[in-house]
Parts: C-alpha cells; sequence; structure tokens
C-alpha cells in the first residue's frame, strides 16, 4: 500500500516561512528531501511551486490552484483540489506533499506519514505547519543534527507514522 507522505521543515513554534520564503538555509535537510523525493509525484500548491526557480528534476510535480486560467509549467500538472491531486498519482506509488501550510492543514487527516525536519529555534513566519497530534501520530525515528559551519540551527529529523485508531 502506497504512503501519503507529508514532507516539511518547521520550527520549535511551526514556523514553515515568511513572505513566500524559507527562512532557514539547511544543506542537510535540502539534501534529505532530494533524497526522499526523487522519482515520486510532489502536490503543492501554487505559491510553493512559485517559489522555486523551476521545477524540481527527476519529480512529477502536481500543483494546487483555483486559479482557472493557470498556464501549467512544461512537465507539471495543476489540479483544483487536494482530493484530486492524489487521484491523478499511481495508486502504487508514495506521493510526497510538499506545502504550503494550507495544504499541509488539507492534507493531515489523509496522510500516512510525516517526514518533518524540525528546526530548533522559533521564528516570526506568515506561515505554519499544523500541530501534530499525539492521539493520531507516532514518532518512530529521531536524528539530532547539532548546528555547525554549515546549519545556524541545531535540528532534528523526525519520522511519524499515523497510528492505527482502530486497535
Amino acid at each position: 500500500m502506497r504512503d501519503i507522505i507529508i514532507i516539511a521543515a518547521a520550527s520549535e513554534n511551526n514556523a514553515l516561512g515568511k513572505d513566500n520564503t524559507l527562512v532557514w538555509h539547511l544543506p542537510d535537510d535540502f539534501k534529505r528531501f532530494k533524497t526522499l523525493t526523487s522519482g515520486h509525484y510532489i502536490i503543492m500548491g501554487r505559491k510553493t511551486f512559485e517559489s522555486f526557480q523551476k521545477p524540481l528534476p527527476n519529480r512529477t510535480h502536481i500543483i494546487i490552484t483555483r486559479q482557472k486560467d493557470y498556464k501549467v509549467p512544461e512537465g507539471c500538472l495543476v489540479v483544483p483540489s487536494i482530493d484530486t491531486a492524489i487521484s491523478v498519482c499511481p495508486k502504487e506509488e508514495d506521493i510526497f506533499i510538499i506545502g504550503g501550510g494550507e495544504i499541509y492543514r488539507q492534507s493531515i487527516s489523509i496522510a500516512t506519514k510525516i517526514e518533518l525536519t524540525r528546526v530548533h529555534t522559533e521564528i516570526e513566519a506568515d506561515t505554519f505547519f499544523p500541530i501534530i497530534h499525539g492521539h493520531d501520530w507516532q514518532l518512530i525515528k529521531e536524528i539530532f543534527h547539532p548546528a555547525d559551519e554549515k546549519h545556524s540551527f541545531a535540528f532534528s529529523f523526525l519520522t511519524y507514522a499515523k497510528r492505527d485508531l482502530s486497535e
């Protein structure tokens, strides 16, 4: 069965970004994002897509927008909703939801996994990650990365799995 995976980097106060940009530069987080999402379908909102200089290589981009006349970038699919985005993905392949804040809020209830980089700071932002409720999610893996010459902030790679609430 495929996983619907939310992937994000958020501060301790769940900040994602400000003015449609990331508020930190963490090269090891970028490497992890590339490793996990390469070769997969990635779903994002229009603003997230527009924050890229160009489509990310080796991924199929699905852009969610309500704009009827949105110019479809070559190699990308444009859809009106998260449900439609998921429906156009192959049923047997994992899907990554990469943002932004509103798309995360709409998809957290249907996601099966969360790959979160928790940045150990609090940042002023205008876009936030939804709260991860412990009764819905179980932390299954955690890797700490200290601040260093390439990373201004310490951070942890956290993997959450949706709890089986039928037990």
